[in-house]
């Protein structure tokens, strides 16, 4: 089939990839504008353009979706799908209905759970013990289309939300090359979504990142995983910020209050609200590198009785 991709981040380059190796033709490739990044703010093409470029397919980068340009440029590549993986625009009635067999997105969610622009992250912070990916038919709702095709994934209890990340766009790969062959071969049965039983996955942001340490240390696990690599779990020590980069959630008992270093013997472990606790392995101080925990206490001095937070 002659194929256009739609898509921006790291996580949609697999699919690009396997698209290209597979029996289709790219026929386009459309993704966000280049952005400044770093100190000098230099223009920086998004991962998928890179992957394009290699692979030399045609790029287009338009601002909107919805003047018309777009459209024109898909109409005049007559192509027979479009597939989308974490593109970050809305697209259009008139673009979702623009070629033969309309757009399949892929999802890295088992729809209706977990709809929005972060699934990922926030099946961890939720404390999901399994997520996957949905191949769905977009329709003009936020990831409310017909489920197509579904793959799940049992979620380790330390993985944290880069690994899962990096795992579910594997994975994606695989379900759009399946779905495409479905689509080939007229096998498609998609099913309707249950909307009472969806839940929205909304954008991450810095305010998540204190640690409340009265919560559960399984909470407090969860968000540390669920906010790494970016925006990163945080915490304060004598008025200082620190982030908390990775922990493991203990079985060893001991006593103190929420927040209280329990344990700093070449480690640090910390008291939660519900009489468990955590090891913090790899801490950052502020303007500093991150550590692992033995080496960050040659450097700082961590009380036992101190309470983080505070």
């Amino acid at each position: 089939m002659r194929i256009i991709f739609m898509g921006t981040p790291d996580f949609a380059v697999p699919c690009l990839k396997a698209l290209v190796e597979s029996n289709n033709e790219v026929v386009g490739v459309f993704t966000q504008p280049d952005k400044p990044k770093g100190r000098g703010y230099e223009l920086t093409p998004p991962p998928v353009k890179v992957c394009a470029i290699e692979n030399n397919l045609k790029v287009f980068q338009p601002i909107s979706m919805r003047d018309g340009t777009a459209l024109d440029i898909i109409n005049s590549l007559n192509a027979d799908l479009i597939v989308v993986v974490a593109f970050g625009k809305i697209l259009p009635k008139e673009i979702l209905e623009s070629v033969k067999h309309g757009c399949i997105n892929i999802h890295a969610s088992l729809l209706p759970k977990l709809r929005g622009a972060a699934p990922i992250q926030w099946s961890i912070l939720n404390g999901d013990t399994v997520t996957g990916v949905t191949a769905q038919q977009m329709d003009v709702g936020i990831d409310t289309g017909d489920i197509l095709l579904t793959e799940t994934f049992d979620i380790p209890e330390n993985m944290n939300a880069g690994e899962l990340f990096d795992t579910l766009s594997e994975m994606g790969a695989e379900v759009l090359i399946e779905t495409i062959n479905l689509v080939e071969n007229d096998a498609l049965n998609p099913i309707k979504q249950d909307d009472s039983q969806s839940t929205y996955a909304s954008m991450l942001s810095k305010e998540l990142c204190p640690v409340d340490f009265s919560k559960s240390a399984l909470t407090v696990h969860n968000q540390i995983r669920g906010l790494y690599p970016w925006p990163v779990a945080t915490t304060k020590i004598d008025g200082k910020t620190y982030k908390i980069h990775k922990s493991q959630k203990l079985t060893e008992k001991f006593s103190g209050n929420p927040g209280e270093i329990v344990d700093n013997n070449n480690r640090l472990v910390c008291m939660c609200g519900d009489g468990n606790c955590i090891e913090i392995l790899e801490i950052q101080a502020e303007g500093k590198r991150k550590m692992d925990s033995a080496s960050f206490l040659r450097g700082h001095k961590i009380e036992k009785g101190t309470v983080l937070g505070e």
